[in-house]
Order: C-alpha cells, then sequence, then structure tokens
C-alpha cells in the first residue's frame, strides 16, 4: 500500500497527451487525492515531445517528485527521454505499435499494450489514451467507473455513443493489462479522504482573483505562458459586465488599461517576459500620472524568444527597475496557486490605495503547473478604493483646477473619475504641478518626487515573507520565491531528520523589499542558500542589497528550462555543511 504515486505520460505533441493527463488526474482529484502536476511541451503547435507529470498523493504536494512510478508512452522518445526517472520497481506501459525496445541500465518492467490497435478496432485511434487510462487503472487497482463522470463531462456534448465507447476503451486497456500484469507488480493507493476540493492552473486562480477583485476589464495580446488568464476572463468577464480587448500589440494593452483606471473601471493586463518589456514606457507612465494599474508577468525562458514554454525566474530585476526614469511601483510573488488567488485580488486594492503600477510576478511552473486546491474564502476579499472621490466635491475657488497631484504627508493625492464636477484637471505624462499642469520647476521637480515615493515608504501588505522558522539559531536559511516553495519544503523535512536545523523563508513582496521581515531571519542562520531558477542570481542580490550579510548567502541556480526537483535543493545543502 502506497500513500503517493508518480505518473507521466508522453508521446508526440498534438496526439492527446494532455487530454490522457487531465482525464487521469480530474478523476483521482474528485476521489479526495492531492495531485500536483507539470506539463513539459513544445513550442511548436503539433510535433515535439511533450509529457504530463502528475504526483497524486493522501496528503498535501507542490511539487514534481523526484522519480517516477508509472511512465505511460506513446512512442520510443518518450521511454528513451524519461525511463531513467523509475525506480526499480516502476513500470513502464507503451504503445506495442512503435515496437518498443526495454532500456538495458534499469529494473523498471516494460508492458507493450497495443494502444492504437485496440482503440481502432472500437472505432477509431483516437481513443488510444483512453485505452492507456484504462492500463493505469488495472496496474493501480482501480474501478474504472471513476473515471465515467469525467469521460460524460468531456465527450457528453458528442453524444452517449461517444462516451460509451470511450468507456469501452478504457474497460479493454483494463482488461488487457490484467492480464499480462504480473501479481506483485499492483500499486495499492491508499485510499483518499473523498474530499472535494478544487484543481486549477496558477493562471485560472489569477483571473479568478482578478474576477473577485473587481477587475471589469482586461486588455492582453496572447502569448505563452500568460495567454490562459485572458481565455478565462474572456469566457467569465461578459456576465459580469465586463469585456477582454485582445489588442494589437503589448503597448496597446497596458496603456488601454491605464485609460480604463483613469476612467474608474479596475482594469488587468497580463504578459511574459518579452510583453513587459513592450510594456515598460506605458509602467512608466502609469507612475507619473499615478494611475492605477495591475500587471501580471509570467516568467518564463529568456531572453528574446528564449524558451518560451520553460520554467525560469529571470524578470526580478527587470519587474524592479527596468522602467526608465524611477517611479514607485510594488511587485508581488505569490508562491502557490492558492496565493495567487488572493493575491491578485489584493493587487487591485494596493494599485487604488497607492496609485501605482502593482505587478503580479508568476513563473510558468506557478501559473501552468496543475495542483489541487482547498476551497477558496471569499469572504477574505474586500474592495478597496483608497482616495478616490466619490462624493460631490466642494467648488474650487476662481474656478480653479483640482489638485489631483496635490503633494501630501502620505504622499496619495485625491483621485477623481473624469467628469466629476469641479474635479478638472490635467493629465500628462511629463512633469507637472498639482494640478496636472506641465512644469519644469526645479522646487516642483523635488516635490513630486518626494510625494510619489513616500507612498511605499509605509506600504501594507499581509504576509510579505512566508515564514516557516522554528529555530532560533538554524545551520541554514532557504530562500525562495514563486514556485520552488514545494521543493524547498520537501528537501527541509529531508533535511531535519538528517539532524540539520533548517529555517525556511518564501519572500511574496518582492519590491519594496521586506527588509525587516528578512534581516532577523538571515542574521540568525549560520547560512543562507538562496533557490532560484535564473543564472545570475537574481534574488540572492537584491537580498544583499537589503539585508547585506553577502560572505553567508549562496546561490543555488537552476537555467535549463526545468523546475527544481526536491532532491536537488537537498543535495545542494548538504554540500554546505
Amino acid at each position: 500500500m502506497i500513500n503517493q504515486l508518480s505518473w507521466k505520460v508522453g508521446g508526440q505533441q498534438g496526439e492527446g497527451i494532455e487530454s490522457t493527463g487531465e482525464i487521469f488526474s480530474i478523476a483521482l482529484n474528485r476521489l479526495g487525492y492531492y495531485l500536483y502536476g507539470y506539463r513539459h511541451f513544445s513550442s511548436r503547435i503539433k510535433g515535439g515531445h511533450t509529457n504530463n507529470k502528475i504526483r497524486v498523493s493522501t496528503t498535501q504536494v507542490r511539487s514534481i517528485s523526484d522519480d517516477l512510478d508509472i511512465l505511460v508512452a506513446f512512442d520510443q522518445e518518450t521511454v528513451d527521454l524519461n525511463y531513467k526517472e523509475l525506480h526499480d520497481n516502476g513500470i513502464i506501459i507503451a504503445d506495442a505499435k512503435f515496437n518498443p525496445a526495454q532500456p538495458e541500465d534499469t529494473n523498471a518492467t516494460l508492458y507493450a499494450v497495443p494502444f492504437t490497435e485496440i482503440a481502432t478496432e472500437l472505432g477509431t485511434s483516437l481513443m488510444k489514451n483512453m485505452v492507456a487510462v484504462g492500463a493505469t487503472c488495472a496496474v493501480l487497482d482501480l474501478d474504472i467507473n471513476v473515471f465515467r463522470e469525467v469521460v460524460q463531462e468531456i465527450f457528453g456534448k458528442k453524444g452517449q455513443q461517444v462516451v460509451d465507447k470511450n468507456m469501452e476503451a478504457v474497460k479493454a486497456g483494463f482488461d488487457h493489462m490484467k492480464a499480462e500484469l504480473a501479481e506483485n507488480a499492483v500499486m495499492h493507493l491508499e485510499k483518499a479522504d473523498g474530499n472535494k476540493r478544487l484543481f486549477m492552473i496558477g493562471n485560472d486562480a489569477i483571473a479568478l482573483g482578478a474576477l473577485a477583485g473587481g477587475c471589469r476589464f482586461m486588455a492582453a495580446y496572447p502569448i505563452t505562458p500568460a495567454s490562459e488568464i485572458m481565455e478565462y476572463l474572456i469566457q467569465k468577464l461578459p456576465a459580469l459586465g465586463g469585456t477582454v480587448i485582445q489588442t494589437e500589440d503589448e503597448i496597446a494593452a497596458a496603456t488601454m488599461a491605464i485609460g480604463a483606471n483613469y476612467a474608474g473601471v479596475r482594469a488587468l493586463t497580463a504578459s511574459a517576459g518579452p510583453g513587459l518589456s513592450l510594456k515598460m514606457e506605458a509602467i512608466g507612465l502609469s507612475g507619473i500620472t499615478e494611475q492605477p494599474l495591475v500587471i501580471v508577468d509570467t516568467q518564463r525562458g529568456g531572453p528574446s524568444t528564449g524558451l518560451p514554454t520553460k520554467q525560469e525566474q529571470s524578470d526580478l530585476m527587470a519587474m524592479i527597475y527596468g522602467t526608465h526614469g524611477e517611479i514607485p511601483k510594488i511587485v508581488m510573488a505569490p508562491s502557490t496557486v492558492q496565493e495567487a488567488f488572493y493575491d491578485t485580488a489584493e493587487a487591485f486594492n494596493l494599485a487604488e490605495e497607492y496609485q501605482c503600477p502593482v505587478i503580479v510576478l508568476s513563473d510558468l511552473q506557478l501559473s501552468l503547473g496543475k495542483q489541487t486546491v482547498e476551497p477558496l474564502d471569499y469572504s477574505k476579499i474586500e474592495i478597496r478604493r483608497g482616495k478616490l472621490q466619490q462624493d460631490e466635491l466642494p467648488e474650487i475657488e476662481n474656478k480653479g483646477y483640482f489638485k489631483r497631484y496635490e503633494v501630501t504627508e502620505d504622499g496619495v493625492s485625491p483621485r477623481v473619475i473624469p467628469g466629476m464636477k469641479n474635479g478638472i484637471h490635467h493629465v500628462t505624462g511629463v512633469e507637472h504641478d498639482e494640478t496636472g499642469k506641465p512644469s519644469e520647476s526645479a522646487l516642483n521637480r523635488n516635490a513630486q518626487m518626494d510625494k510619489r515615493f513616500r507612498k511605499i515608504e509605509n506600504l501594507k501588505f499581509n504576509t510579505p515573507v512566508y515564514k516557516n522558522a522554528p529555530h532560533q539559531e538554524p545551520d541554514l536559511l532557504i530562500v525562495g520565491f514563486n514556485s520552488t516553495r514545494g521543493a524547498i519544503e520537501e528537501a527541509i523535512t529531508r533535511l531535519e531528520q538528517d539532524g540539520l536545523k533548517v529555517n525556511h523563508a518564501h519572500i511574496r513582496l518582492i519590491h519594496p523589499f521586506p527588509t525587516d521581515e528578512m534581516l532577523p531571519l538571515v542574521q540568525s542562520a549560520k547560512n543562507v542558500l538562496v533557490v532560484e531558477n535564473n543564472a545570475t542570481g537574481q534574488l540572492a542580490n537584491i537580498l544583499k542589497m537589503n539585508v547585506g550579510h553577502a560572505n553567508k548567502v549562496k546561490n543555488h541556480l537552476k537555467y535549463d528550462g526545468n523546475p527544481f526537483l526536491p532532491h536537488e535543493i537537498y543535495t545542494k545543502s548538504k554540500e554546505l555543511f
């Protein structure tokens, strides 16, 4: 009996690999298992190797596993590229169509199952993925009827005959594998608790958080790995009186979102690194005009087009310092799907309260990795609009202009909706006085710059650092951000079992940097290891800039396009002692 399983399906992109993983994982999620899935896919529309690795557990999991129990292969390339992940008791279930070859340097057992042949006999080779699902059921001794509801939902629109045929394919795969399977090869999963939980990617959580946070307009241009945010909102926003516009480019997307916010509508734009480069001038416009703007950046492999479908975390410096000139901005970095939901909703409050751009920083693993999520608590969501003037404004003496950029003690000026009586003012991207009129006065320039930066001096953000720090004088502090959290947590569990005292800090507010929270954690630790998916140690450098203690800080960098595995962090940590 096992309480955790790692399963991977692979083949050529475009032959149903994603749907195979979806059907398998949705069914197990509904049984109450916790899941974490990560897709490796090519930047091509069709062709090229792709795989979907899914972890199934009776307890919460937030990373892909080091090893593999079952590999389902639709071609030899899948076997060749992935078999080394299999442990000695692992199983390869391969389509007999390509005469699969058993790798010599593994003790895993290969079973050739005629996926394509069985599916063709039932009516179409397209059902070979369902045959593979049935074969997996045999290995896990699962009742195939757990998939009936999912198959009904996916294929129901095509008619009951299609549903029945797909279930026949599942049963045929089950029966064939059952007859071939060695008795001691069955992997019995412990029974799940049966509780209902969400199963979603980070991008869906970001989009849902935007809806909950009052967003009613999105302007964006499609780009991997951010497109799902736009696709989700295209489906949902119209029912709430909102809309999505696919713009001609990223520049238009950012400026449209600024315009919508200026008109009083909470608006969003989302992109990846290349798109954020195009948005930079507009982000500066948001800063100097003090218009709220929420931007999502889903990091991917760069530079330029780089590795558009692979994991990386190399946009930190760009998000903080990318704009020309200096403006206040807020950069948030959720580490789980739940945090992605709540943080995105909160981003709209911060954007309006501090009247500046707010960047929600994600990465490909968090945005596209699919994981089990406990039910979301909508009562935690509140709408705060800061100093937006919604009551009638008093008349201004001598029919003057409204002081939209009034120099205030907290740095936040009163804000009005265009067209409000007695609220007339200028809005321009050049430096301006309190009413918005262009001004090149040195005194005015200092006053406006100082005012803008005062806004974020006392920024209030709930949980700027996720801390698991039970030790007063730890041997090691591991620091990360975004999707590395799950792998770090698992590595720490193993390190603690070895007798090491390890604390964990996951930074959720990148800018302004939470120095007060991080300084005592760094000071108390003998060693500090910063884990990040980039080549230059950007988070480590930001940590050194704001906290010091550079002699303690060590890097663990990975920039090959793949996410961290728990054993990699464990091994690197052990090297420090």
